[in-house]
């Protein structure tokens, strides 16, 4: 489980690059980015409808679907909680996954360019009025916030004020699966934006929103009332929120306001990478060469942009009662108790400044053994940066730009541990090129269509036990208890529990999947459902599925002395030596009876040539 973990552009013809397209902003794209440009692609001819979060064509899982076709197992994906039926309607057709593959359908992303595209002279003429809004979303820092700094900009230069936005939407925070873990995170760290905002005189505005669909209109509401005719955002590329923003762009301009979107959240840009084919990598390593060579030729992707400085206008007189805004609390169905708030507290202090202090520590204390000690399961030789990156309160770009920095400007070579840690962040980009190019894993379908066919079981009581940590497999339940005390999990553990649940106890990955979002508190749709992809072989970048990790070798592998099973696992802490990793088969089955440890509920070598058999047939099926 890899990697944890301005669409308008400077020409009309570079509507992927990061700033915005503006008179202050036009230059021309070098030889190599446009090469690396992917391919216009048809739009849709299926009338698609805009409506702020999805259309009646397809939606996001985030966004799962597609009106066509629904697969014969749908039944039981929406009967076991997989497509939330009061958000989207039912899972797509494979049939349309293959038509966003061929361009007959177009993407989001392509969508938002053409938007852009067909709006550029209309924003250009537009001009500053009485103040500049930036609208934060996962984006929740100061520091090297490119949306941010633009919007700041045009402020200084017209000397009026800048206003913070952010909105909170319940809807969007259930259909997204997010967990209370990491709502509570992102409030915590709105009270720390909203202090360090307040010493530079630039209010944040901060609203709950009920109704999703809402948002685009409010937007504009709240801009006309506050007279600001510029609005910046950075791009989030899952499908609803690119589709929201494609509307938004044409909404803005009807009401006389420019809303420019910059690329942001990923160190290089999607569409910039592409193989000698001109085509999306879909495998990692090569993908990772060719993303360190682009950062090495164009290394203004790595360039960290400043904080914003104090307010250019009188923001304290004109718009003193934006300043009294308040963090809106968690809805009901997100809330933490006051001890769980507390708990998470002590863990995972919020804010940029947090985030930033662990990435110096990290980088100065244990990044050069990285390489060596990554996979450890009972020492903490890891960042656990992955909740910062989540909230937005920390940047994939400075993370990268200090760690090279620190392996004396090097991002292939000299010391393994930064090159190691620099790859695994990379992993974050990555899996979100895959989601702009393959847009349909936002809606309820793996990267292999063909998998959709495969056999999947939905038993409540392995799945009830694997959520329990009772499996029976110590490392198993080990990683599972982790995540219930930590809302976190060490990548390692991830890929082990992911494997377990889609090939020894054969249940829906996407089940799976699901449970992690509402549990992590580093809940990212790309991430997550990227490398739920690759522990069930579903994915890009997959394990064959004839790759089924042993939990017993796994466990002797990476905790070699028991010691993390023995952390989370009480009942097996007085079983000493290698009987720990398999205490029933190991002479240790009567201590862990005593303690109530359960039974492992499969026999793995049964259950695993009944994956192969499974795995094997939908492999070699007929898409329909």
């Amino acid at each position: 489980m890899k990697g944890a973990l301005s669409v308008i552009g400077l020409s009309r013809v570079a509507f992927l690059y990061s700033f915005p397209l503006s008179s202050r902003a036009r230059s021309t794209l070098t030889p190599t980015i446009i090469r690396n440009m992917p391919q216009k692609r048809k739009p849709s001819q299926n009338g698609t409808r805009e409506n702020g979060t999805n259309s009646t064509s397809d939606t996001n899982k985030r966004g799962k679907s597609d009106l066509s076709s629904p697969h014969p197992n749908s039944r039981q994906a929406e009967e076991f909680g997989i497509v939330l039926r009061q958000f989207y309607p039912p899972e797509m057709s494979n049939e349309r996954c293959q038509a966003y593959n061929d361009g007959t359908l177009e993407r989001p992303m392509e969508t938002l360019n053409r938007v852009c595209e067909e709006t550029v002279d209309a924003r250009l003429s537009i001009r500053p009025n009485a103040a500049v809004v930036h609208w934060f979303k996962s984006d929740l820092r100061l520091h090297d916030n490119r949306a941010l700094r633009k919007a700041y900009e045009v402020a200084r230069e017209h000397s009026i004020p800048l206003i913070a936005l952010y909105i909170l939407s319940p809807e969007d925070l259930t259909a997204h699966l997010s967990s209370p873990a990491r709502v509570d995170l992102t409030l915590r760290t709105l009270e720390q934006l909203k202090l360090d905002l307040g010493e530079l005189d630039i209010p944040l505005h901060m609203e709950t929103q009920e109704s999703r669909r809402d948002i685009p209109q409010r937007i504009i509401h709240l801009c006309q009332e506050w007279g600001a005719n510029h609005l910046f955002a950075n791009i989030e590329y899952e499908v609803d929120e690119l589709r929201r923003e494609a509307k938004l762009v044409r909404l803005c301009v009807e009401n006389g306001i420019a809303f420019d979107v910059l690329h942001d959240t990923c160190v290089v840009p999607p569409g910039l990478l592409s193989s000698q084919q001109g085509k999306q990598y879909a495998v990692y390593s090569p993908w990772f060469r060719s993303w360190q060579m682009f950062l090495m030729d164009n290394p203004e992707h790595l360039e960290v942009s400043e904080e914003p400085g104090s307010n250019p206008g009188n923001a304290r007189k004109v718009f003193k009662d934006l300043f009294a805004s308040e963090v809106p609390g968690a809805p009901n169905n997100k809330r933490l108790s006051d001890e769980e708030r507390e708990h998470f507290r002590q863990l995972y202090p919020a804010g940029e400044h947090e985030g930033l202090d662990r990435l110096e520590s990290f980088l100065e204390e244990k990044a050069t053994a990285y390489d060596d000690m990554r996979n450890s399961l009972s020492k903490q030789t890891t960042s656990v940066l992955s909740p910062y990156f989540a909230s937005g309160s920390l940047s994939a770009r400075t993370a990268v730009a200090k760690a090279k920095k620190a392996n004396k400007n090097q991002l292939d070579r000299n010391e393994l541990g930064f090159v190691s840690w620099i790859s695994e962040v990379a992993w974050r980009d990555f899996y979100k090129h895959v989601l702009v190019r393959w847009p349909f894993i936002c809606m309820n379908k793996c990267f292999k269509p063909e998998f959709t066919d495969l056999e999947w079981e939905y038993n409540m009581d392995y799945f009830n036990a694997w959520c329990e940590g009772r499996t029976g497999f110590p490392i198993v339940d080990a990683a599972m208890r982790q995540m219930k005390s930590s809302a976190w999990m060490h990548n390692r553990s991830r890929m082990i529990v992911a494997s377990f649940l889609s090939k020894d106890l054969l249940i829906d990955w996407r089940r799976g999947e699901r449970y992690f979002m509402e549990h992590l508190i580093d809940g990212d749709f790309a991430s997550n459902h990227g490398g739920w992809g690759f522990g069930s072989s579903t994915g890009v970048d997959p394990q064959p599925y004839f790759r089924i990790f042993s939990p017993l070798r796994q466990s002797e592998r990476f905790d070699p002395d028991g010691d993390y099973i023995r952390r989370w696992v009480p009942e097996l802490r007085e079983i000493e030596g290698s009987a720990i990793h398999d205490p029933y088969d190991r002479g240790a089955g009567d201590l862990a009876e005593k303690n109530g440890y359960p039974r492992p509920i499969v026999d793995h070598a049964t259950r695993r040539a009944l994956a192969l058999d499974r795995y094997k047939k939908a492999a070699g099926g007929k898409s329909r």
